[in-house]
């Protein structure tokens, strides 16, 4: 099916009016190849290639063997630009039952998930806090928020997950010790996270051995997926929670592992 072509007004607004019909195309398919999209909007492939290798250094997609994509694979995490809009109401969800682990007073510390980041904006509510995070996306939610010191972790930075990452950061974390760690996964199995970036879970499993007490979370489609790098099996966390939606076998097998599960409420039976 041809799309309309985009090719009306001044060139830099078509530009950004393609790319984003571009983005909006590749995120709701998964995948599609460049020359499935040079047809569908009616430009050439080199001009594909050009807006792909744009929106690939914005981190909002990937490129390779001749196609664009957005969803993760088990070697390539897809764009938290995307992820942030997946699973939104079980992501909240989950975040509020995070929140009752935290309690004034703490050292909070919060992994680059997009899962995690919905429990952000509710961190106010159990001010005074100490937040360590190497997200850029909270540190730019919390800067200067009353009550909540703000500890940012530097190294490199990684535009696809809006984090960074690397030996600088793990050894700045390693010099830390934080009371409460919350986390979430890339996928799930055999009962063990998994993450498809070895440089990801670095940072995660130096996160988790700085902190006394570590919490799991995590939407049901994590059990459906999976990833190359294993970090640790659920059976380490302190707590794991999921959300109304996952499948209560899997549910059962991990409490008969001696696995304290937490089931979140589902946002849609609050009142």
């Amino acid at each position: 099916m041809t799309e309309t072509p985009l090719d009306t007004g001044p060139r830099q607004s078509r530009q950004v009016a393609r790319q984003q019909a571009i983005t909006e195309a590749v995120m709701a398919e998964g995948t599609v190849r460049i020359e499935q999209l040079a047809e569908r909007f009616d430009i050439s492939v080199m001009t594909v290639h050009r807006d792909l290798d744009e929106l690939e250094g914005r981190g909002l997609l990937r490129k390779s063997r001749g196609a664009a994509t957005a969803m993760s694979t088990s070697l390539v995490e897809s764009s938290d630009v995307y992820r942030t809009n997946r699973q939104t109401s079980e992501k909240e969800a989950l975040a509020l039952a995070a929140l009752e682990f935290v309690e004034p007073g703490q050292a909070v510390m919060l992994d680059d998930s997009t899962t995690t980041l919905h429990l952000v904006p509710h961190l106010r509510s159990r001010r005074p806090l100490t937040v360590i995070t190497n997200t850029l996306t909270i540190m730019d939610q919390l800067r200067g928020a009353n009550g909540i010191t703000l500890l940012g972790l530097g190294g490199q930075y990684f535009n696809w997950c809006s984090a960074f990452l690397g030996g600088i950061t793990t050894s700045a974390i390693g010099a830390l010790r934080a009371d409460l760690f919350v986390m979430s996964t890339a996928a799930i199995t055999d009962d063990v996270a998994f993450h498809q970036s070895l440089e990801t879970n670095d940072v995660k499993r130096a996160m988790f051995e700085s902190s006394t007490r570590r919490i799991l979370i995590v939407d049901h489609t994590k059990f459906e997926k999976r990833a190359l790098h294993a970090l640790m099996p659920l059976s380490a966390f302190d707590a794991v929670i999921v959300d109304s939606a996952t499948d209560r076998r899997d549910v059962a097998r991990l409490r008969d592992k001696g696995v304290e599960v937490v089931v979140a409420r589902s946002q849609r039976q609050v009142p």
